[in-house]
């Protein structure tokens, strides 16, 4: 059960997960009748769209006593799931353990290890599925020491934006969205959006997105053909489901960081390009996507664009 101490840092820490701005696009995209706009993630502690979720996974953790100060956070992820954790961790004093591929980015690595977080590194090649499959066994090895998160199936995860995201939205646009765009990793965002949002307005429409193809550059999607799907999919909620180029995502972060002042994650510029394909598809509406974080994180990728 929560302590006295833990109940206040929660207050704390509320403050400081969502309440994102949302963002109008209007010069990579100009329509008269036709607006995009896009959630700026990377504002709240953590810095991403994840630490919505692993805020509100570790809450009901400690709320139930499945996690308390004599087990430790383990969790599989490729980065951004993982820092909310450790910084989240790090600031209720939580130890936290995370399997991520051994590909994930310098930067990630630092942050992680910044707020003391254990690294369990796995191959580059098996991506999340291989680190997921890896913390369940460090799990059933040692299950009194863990308590195992499991963003892919945990129903905390897409609850966060079912009760936080979406209302935010709803808020920020005074009702007006018509649909909604976003890509598919943990699934997490989509199905806690398409839920709330198609049960304050059944006419709005929840458009799914994945990479192309099974090797592709967007970290933290998946490309659902080939990977282990989440526990926490239904693919019943979206009612239409686009393909992204990776290499057009990332000529897109130059776009965006040129004609909107943002710099952002391929994943985003990815988000953006699903957003303008749906934007292009409709006479009137206002399409609503999420920025899950900034370039920061991605010197090596953004080198590469910006050389």
């Amino acid at each position: 059960m929560q302590t006295v101490a833990e109940t206040i840092v929660y207050r704390d820490l509320s403050g400081s997960i969502g309440n994102t701005p949302l963002f109008h696009i209007s010069r990579i995209f100009q329509d008269a009748m036709v607006n995009i706009y896009a959630k700026l993630e990377w504002m709240q502690l953590g810095g991403s769209i994840k630490s919505r979720p692993a805020f509100n996974i570790i809450e009901k953790a400690l709320q139930s006593g499945e996690l308390d100060h004599g087990r430790e956070l383990l969790d599989a992820s490729s980065g951004n799931t993982a820092i909310s954790y450790a910084a989240i961790g790090a600031a209720l004093g939580l130890k936290v353990t995370i399997c991520l591929p051994e590909n994930a980015s310098k930067e990630r690595i630092t942050i992680l290890k910044a707020h003391g977080a254990e690294l369990i590194y796995t191959s580059r090649f098996g991506g999340t599925d291989e680190a997921q499959a890896m913390a369940k066994e460090i799990k059933k090895q040692d299950p009194e020491r863990y308590y195992y998160a499991d963003q892919y199936n945990n129903p905390n995860n897409w609850k966060a934006h079912y009760h936080h995201t979406a209302e935010e939205i709803i808020a920020q646009t005074n009702g007006a969205v018509t649909h909604v765009v976003v890509g598919l990793g943990t699934t997490g965002t989509a199905m806690g959006l398409g839920r709330r949002l198609k049960e304050f307005n059944p006419e709005i429409k929840l458009i799914t997105l994945q990479p192309d193809i099974a090797m592709h550059n967007l970290e933290g999607w998946k490309h659902m053909e080939t990977a282990l799907v989440p526990g926490i999919y239904d693919q019943n909620i979206a009612d239409a489901n686009l393909e992204i180029d990776s290499d057009q995502a990332l000529m897109m972060v130059k776009e965006i960081a040129s004609k909107e002042g943002l710099m952002v994650s391929p994943s985003s510029a990815a988000n953006l390009l699903g957003a303008i394909a749906v934007a292009n598809e409709i006479d009137s509406g206002n399409v609503v996507t999420v920025f899950p974080d900034n370039a920061e994180k991605y010197s090596e990728i953004v080198n590469s664009i910006f050389k």
